[in-house]
């Protein structure tokens, strides 16, 4: 009964209460504002109005704002660290807590949740697909589903980009905690209501234009988009917030010694990404305000019979959705970086090489984003600027797959799970990367542009840049976290289902592109090729959702076993792994210089951080 009141009582329910009595106030106060008024019934107003005052009524209630209001009125406000008092320790990650670790820990398990609901949709539109025909949905209930899932695995991505981040950065380089521990919180929580909005878009209408949103689709679809529009607004608003806090964190926070070129490889990627996030992602949150405000207010920014211009919408979409597919990358990229020295027991080859190509894929990435819009109607003359532009991101990335095989090679290579899922990783993403330039290319986009070809492409891109590195992180990091060592059975058993599983699939759907399946709808003519390879695709994708399932239940399982894992299961340097499990409240009772170069492995005497002797009681 206690845990359950425990349960009851957490910030998510009391959120979620407080977001439904927000949301019902607003829509109904706007509803009688208008009737008083005379004006026709117009729901969208009344939603758009609910949904802000909802986010709000989530953050309240949560407990997200206390502080800051106790700050406004006058009141101290000192941070409260640990274990609230009188309850158990796992009830700090059901409710608001400033320490990284346990919002990194909020990050993950809430990344895993969502990953599972839009796997979920995908297997149901997935079966839909298998055969030729109307099976199990209808056009409208496919559109949304297809539309819902690209959406909600999107945001399944931020939130594991930000419990990477937030659970390692602060332990990587050596500082207590993140720059704005508040702040910290609020990034997380209020990506909370923003997945709330997408799914109850879901169950008011729908929407069937995709994850982009394109008007003057969309300022036809139904209510469900603008709930869409506005999760998706939130998502930006976290990402904005988390990535001013990482760079402060990261300019101001490092420890003694700790220069630029003598920080872990994934700290780099962490600030390449965030630099992308805190300047790209205004962009996309000004199409969305417009898209709404076009739809709810009668103003006209992108409808074409009312002057607007339907392409300036993709044109400010993709500077940010493009730029965001690295934030989903190089994260990812720096993990397999930051993983394939430990088990390989040498040096990073090219470690320099490695952390400034980070810089240079975010930078590159601002200028090819109209890559998405060749057959937009856009000006000609600017197609081969940007085709010629994307060519280009090939250089940075090509720098990392040459320093990962430099780095492997005449190694000490071991082959635990975490390894296995760099080495798939790096195999999926290789797959992603030279598909990638045919649809850079302006002749052979021209005929894959809207092709099933885009679709193997892009899956490809995101597990091999995201879904790999992130299971390998969760496997690798795990005695870290929990104290115990997971299970390498069930461990290498989800990867032995889930790489040949996602190889079918991703092939698969490129095959189909190539033989003309369009994507995006709903049926099909049973073409010669087209119908096994759909067949093929389901199944695999079916496996690949099997394999997830047992990588929770082996997380799961392990982490409630009683046997403790050693302090350093796989000999790292990191000095997150030089303190024993509990990582204390503030990371190093006592703190440490930075000596020696990261990933000096397998040389002898080498030393990376040196703690320093802690202080000697004077006996007083």
């Amino acid at each position: 009964m206690r845990t359950l009141g425990i349960i009851i009582n957490s910030a998510y329910v009391r959120g979620l209460i407080g977001q439904a009595i927000f949301t019902f106030a607003g829509i109904g106060l706007v509803g009688g504002i208008r009737s008083a008024m005379g004006l026709e019934t117009n729901v969208e107003p009344g939603v758009v109005l609910g949904a802000i005052l909802g986010v709000i009524g989530f953050l309240l209630f949560a407990g997200v704002l206390t502080d800051w209001l106790k700050w406004i009125a006058g009141k101290k406000t000192p941070l409260r660290h640990g274990v609230p008092e009188g309850k158990p320790g796992w009830s700090r990650y059901l409710n608001v807590d400033v320490n990284h670790k346990v919002i990194g820990i909020q990050y993950g398990y809430t990344s895993i949740l969502v990953l599972l609901v839009g796997g979920i949709f995908a297997l149901v539109f997935r079966l839909e697909l298998a055969q030729p025909g109307i099976q199990l949905l209808d056009a409208k209930t496919y559109n949304t589903l297809f539309s819902a899932h690209g959406i909600v695995m999107i945001a399944s991505i931020l939130l594991g980009v930000g419990a990477m981040t937030n659970y390692l950065v602060p332990l990587m380089i050596g500082a207590s905690d993140m720059a704005f521990p508040r702040l910290n919180a609020f990034s997380y929580w209020v990506g909370i209501p923003a997945v709330v909005l997408i799914l109850s878009g879901m169950v008011v209408g729908g929407w069937d234009t995709g994850w982009v949103g394109y008007p003057p689709l969309s300022l036809r679809a139904p209510l469900g988009v603008v709930l869409f529009l506005m999760g998706f607004y939130l998502n930006g608003l976290s990402s904005i917030a988390s990535s001013i806090n990482l760079l402060v964190t990261v300019s101001f926070m490092r420890a003694k010694g700790m220069t630029p070129f003598r920080m872990p490889i994934f700290v780099w990627a962490a600030v390449a990404t965030s630099l992308i996030q805190f300047t790209a992602t205004q962009t996309v949150g000004v199409a969305l305000t417009l898209n709404v405000m076009e739809r709810v207010a009668g103003l006209t920014f992108f409808n074409p019979t009312n002057g607007g211009d339907p392409v300036l919408y993709q044109h400010l979409f993709w500077f940010y959705s493009h730029p965001v597919v690295y934030v989903f990358v190089l994260p990812g990229l720096g993990i397999i970086s930051e993983l394939l020295p430990v088990f390989s027991r040498k040096p990073l080859f090219g470690y320099k090489w490695i952390a400034l190509s980070s810089l240079g894929i975010a930078f590159v990435g601002f200028l090819v984003w109209a890559h998405h819009m060749f057959t937009s109607g856009m000006n000609d003359a600017l197609r081969i600027p940007f085709m010629m532009a994307t060519m280009f991101v090939a250089i940075p990335t090509g720098v990392k797959f040459f320093s990962w095989v430099a780095t492997m090679w005449e190694g000490k290579l071991s082959f635990e799970t975490p390894m296995l899922f760099v080495l798939g990783a790096i195999s999926v993403f290789l797959i992603g990367g030279v598909t990638g330039p045919i649809l850079g290319t302006i002749p052979t986009d021209l005929h894959l542009h809207d092709s099933y070809w885009v679709v193997g492409h892009f899956h490809a891109t995101m597990f091999g840049g995201f879904i790999f590195p992130f299971f390998a992180a969760i496997y690798y990091w795990f005695p870290k976290i929990t104290g115990r060592m997971y299970k390498e059975s069930l461990g290498k058993l989800h990867f032995w289902l889930m790489v040949p599983g996602f190889w079918i699939m991703s092939l698969g759907q490129m095959q189909i592109g190539l033989l003309g399946m369009r994507r995006r709808i709903v049926d099909y003519e049973a073409v010669l090729g087209v119908q096994g390879t759909q067949v093929l695709i389901t199944i695999a994708a079916l496996v690949i959702g099997w394999s997830v399932l047992i990588m929770v239940y082996n997380l799961v399982s392990s982490a409630r076993s009683k046997e403790m894992a050693v302090t350093n299961p796989w000999g790292s340097r990191s000095p997150e792994w030089q303190i024993p499990y509990p990582v204390p409240e503030f990371n190093y009772d006592v703190p440490f210089e930075v000596v020696g170069d990261p990933y000096d492995y397998g040389l002898d005497g080498s030393e990376y951080v040196h703690t320093q002797a802690a202080p000697v009681p004077s006996g007083d």
